[in-house]
């Protein structure tokens, strides 16, 4: 069966019966009978134990962190263990593009699989309005006379759209005062996807909806949405996207949804309020970040443990045999040094690694012990997850594995945030990632001037390229090095908190493939297919 089918073959509980395996249920507000926000400001507790879920380098439809998340979470419960999982909400760019749904699959999934693939609870709906509110704010000024004396020519924040567009990736604004460019982002992009998911509280999300950097004046001078008298409306539109999700899995144990950035434009983690709502409330806690450990898992450390006062107590590297074919070019062995190299970069940030091998049903057994060989050789803990075919069951290894990683580790910064800007991409970029030189294109070395002259660089640093590699070019599989990288451009989202560090050409608003996915959708009787 499909994804979906399997998905309508399961009969739910209701959201409720949920909410009382973690006595919760007065903390809900209901949205029908399968899924409901928390009001998580109302949860208290002792926080159990974080478990991160990364990957490495992934093939275009993605190696399964969301299964094996999904699959580790049924199996601490089968093994009688109190478990959340806190997991991002799905983007609809991909879902109708090439890569699907993001709810797991087979028999570990998330239900309502169709609601949390395309609107769910109105979040991603809440945060496009938000951030296009503030975007028609900033023309309006201009449009009304321009007191704030804005330079329209150095207007910081993008529109934003929860599809992939590329049509609007560069448009011309006309207007009766002036003429100007304009693009837009997905809204997984948006900063105040962003500012969403690392905001601690509605008091925190205010602060930083003010710090929004939204243009520089004709003097040069900054200009944030606090200038603009707007924050309170944005607050308005946002007072129930904050709240988190509840829904459940396959197997009817608590999964909290909620946010999604980008983890090769922005930090790629869910909610902060999500992962500390799913930490009080379990003894463990299941998250994940996108793509694989050079993108999600770095920024998961650097941006959402070091501003959060967290660490996880076990990360799991999730990786298939069909990941490490495609880096090695068809050869299981050759790609091995890509696996090398995600383990390499988690060991910058902690030694709680377990190597879990996402099992497909056409793996070889001989395949399948030549990673576990490779782990066991290097002193790494391996495990297998089957949980795409057998649920829960599939990933009781993997449970077990996780059980005995009981040591808890301090966060240890990568770099200090008062260094210079290009002192911290070059201990990313040559520290971790391995490249011999940077170059820095004309426009980011203004940036960079700009920034250090008005004290806007002590932030940590989101890079910003291509998942497939390493690198920055997409075609540098397995683990490349003394290569050279060119920072293309520098955005500072001073709202959020971070300075994003493109390199190569990573655009914010994905195009469609030449068969999308939108072709296989439909409703029939009622009811969705297609999707997976």
């Amino acid at each position: 069966m499909t994804d979906i089918e399997i998905a309508h073959n399961t009969k739910m509980f209701p959201i409720k019966k949920i909410a009382q395996k973690l006595k919760i249920e007065k903390q809900l507000e209901y949205y029908g009978d399968y899924k409901a926000k928390i009001k998580n400001e109302e949860i208290t507790g002792k926080d159990g134990k974080l478990i991160l879920v990364t990957a490495t380098s992934p093939t275009p439809f993605g190696e399964g962190k969301t299964t094996v998340s999904i699959g580790l979470l049924d199996a601490l419960c089968l093994k009688g263990i109190n478990a959340v999982a806190s997991l991002r909400e799905p983007s609809q760019g991909p879902v109708f593009g090439i890569k699907g749904g993001a709810t797991g699959g087979g028999y570990s999934q998330v239900l309502p699989m169709e609601d949390i693939n395309l609107n769910f609870t109105g979040d991603f709906h809440a945060i496009t309005s938000a951030n296009n509110l503030l975007c028609a704010a900033i023309d309006n000024h201009l449009f009304q006379g321009n007191e704030l004396n804005i330079d329209e020519n150095k207007i910081m924040f993008n529109r934003c759209l929860d599809v992939n567009d590329r049509a609007l990736k560069d448009i011309t604004i006309n207007s009766k005062n002036y003429s100007r460019h304009e693009k837009f982002d997905i809204t997984a992009a948006s900063e105040i996807m962003a500012i969403l998911c690392l905001a601690k509280d509605i008091e925190d999300l205010r602060t930083k909806l003010d710090n929004i950097l939204i243009a520089y004046t004709k003097d040069n001078k900054p200009l944030f949405a606090r200038d603009l008298n707007i924050t309170g409306s944005l607050l308005v539109i946002l007072k129930d996207a904050i709240k988190p999700n509840l829904v459940q899995t396959l197997e009817h144990n608590p999964v909290i949804i909620h946010g999604g950035p980008f983890a090769n434009i922005a930090h790629g983690c869910s909610s902060i309020i999500a992962t500390k709502t799913a930490l009080k409330l379990g003894d463990y806690c299941i998250t994940e970040a996108g793509f694989g450990s050079d993108l999600g898992a770095l920024k998961f450390f650097d941006i959402k443990c070091r501003l959060n006062n967290l660490m996880p107590d076990a990360t799991i590297l999730v990786t298939t045999i069909k990941a490490l074919k495609y880096n090695g070019e068809d050869d299981l062995k050759k790609g091995l040094p890509n696996l090398e190299a995600h383990i390499n970069i988690l060991k910058n940030m902690t030694n709680n690694i377990i190597v879990c091998l996402n099992k497909y049903e056409n793996d070889l057994d001989s395949e399948i012990n030549i990673v576990k060989d490779y782990c066991q050789k290097n002193n790494i803990r391996f495990a297998i997850s089957s949980a795409y075919k057998d649920g829960g069951k599939g990933a009781i290894a993997l449970a077990d594995e996780v059980l005995s990683l009981t040591k808890k580790e301090k966060y240890h910064e990568l770099y200090n945030l008062n260094i210079p800007l290009k002192d911290k991409i070059t201990k990313i970029v040559k520290d971790i990632y391995h490249a011999k030189d940077i170059n820095y294109s004309i426009t980011a070395e203004i940036v960079i001037k700009e920034l250090e002259s008005k004290e806007l660089d002590k932030l940590p640093i989101v890079i910003a390229k291509t998942q497939y590699s390493i690198s920055d070019n997409k075609d540098l599989l397995g683990n490349p090095k003394d290569y050279c990288v060119t920072v293309k451009n520098i955005k500072i989202y001073n709202g959020a908190g971070f300075i994003t560090i493109y390199l190569g050409n990573i655009i914010t608003m994905p195009g469609l493939p030449k068969k999308p996915n939108y072709e296989k959708i439909s409703l029939e009787n009622n009811k969705i297919i297609g999707l997976s």
